[in-house]
């Protein structure tokens, strides 16, 4: 098989120079000459080798380009590498904040409610309890807190708008996925162009936060959960989904992805994703899937 070296920069500071193009082939000892997808933000050169041997060539690549804020994936370069249903996770992702850590500040308490987020994400702490703690915290605050903090502290992650809008532009099935809530999910998959959203319910009385969410709660296992079923309804298989994640409660669903991308994740997701994202914005997921920045719909 061949397999395909991505190296992506963030567009604002492009780093993808001649130098480091004849760097990336003399690593990969590779004699493919490097496709161009976007100035010096984005390339990709085909290398010989198995999907097997594909993290040990990002690895070795990884160490010769340190330094450079450029993320490195080796991947297979098959027929699915466009992939036609995209699962991401909201918080920290798709979103550049918590939503509950937000909210908690409202009500004085959001240094304490963001350390126990942070254990979660980390892996450090079981998602589901830690979930049903911090909603306990909220109890009595009005609903109408939730639309004051979209609108006041909530921004989209750059790039997250364009990747949905050209994997959708491309036939894929989109769906924001999150153990957050779907007072929040809703705008923000709205917001950037998802199909659907899937996220937990808050418990809600007299215009007040109940302090409780409705069970099931949507954790590690439902977000693996919902791409299986997703996958089965629409008639895909493994290797045509794509999943993107950073915390904890979504390497079973980065695990189960044809394609799992971490995303400025917690180490534990990075070590074991299939790609990762330190330096590029969202539209990093379009490069590794072989889209040219021309193919993009804004």
């Amino acid at each position: 098989m061949t397999l395909v070296a991505i190296l992506i920069a963030n567009p604002a500071r492009p780093a993808i120079t001649d130098a480091v193009l004849a760097e990336t082939r003399r690593v990969l000892a590779t004699e493919h000459q490097p496709r161009i997808l976007h100035g010096e933000v984005a390339a990709e050169v085909l290398v010989p080798g198995t999907p097997a041997s594909g993290p040990a060539l990002a690895a070795r690549l990884r160490t010769a380009l340190r330094g450079e804020p450029i993320d490195v994936a080796v991947l297979p370069a098959d027929a699915h590498r466009r992939k036609r249903l995209f699962l991401a996770d909201m918080d920290s992702t798709m979103i550049g904040q918590e939503c509950i850590d937000e909210l908690a500040d409202r009500v004085g308490l959001k240094e304490h409610v963001a350390t126990i987020t942070e254990r979660a994400m980390r892996g450090e702490i079981a998602f589901e309890p830690a979930l049903r703690e911090r909603v306990a915290l909220l109890r009595g605050l009005a609903v109408e807190a939730i639309a004051e903090v979209i609108a006041a502290r909530i921004t989209p992650t750059p790039g997250g708008r364009t990747l949905v809008r050209t994997m959708r532009a491309h036939g894929a099935y989109t769906v924001l996925v999150s153990g957050g809530f779907t007072l929040f999910t809703g705008p923000v998959a709205a917001r950037l162009g998802f199909d659907e959203h899937r996220a937990n319910r808050l418990v809600i009385t007299e215009g007040r936060l109940v302090g409780t969410v409705e069970e099931p709660v949507v954790g590690r296992d439902a977000k693996r959960a919902a791409l299986v079923e997703l996958r089965s309804r629409l008639g895909l298989s493994a290797a045509e989904t794509l999943a993107v994640g950073d915390g904890a409660n979504d390497l079973a669903m980065l695990g189960e992805a044809g394609l799992g991308v971490a995303f400025r994740a917690k180490p534990a997701v990075a070590e074991a994703a299939h790609a990762r994202v330190e330096h590029g914005d969202l539209t990093a997921l379009l490069y590794l899937q072989g889209f040219s920045a021309a193919e993009f719909v804004d």
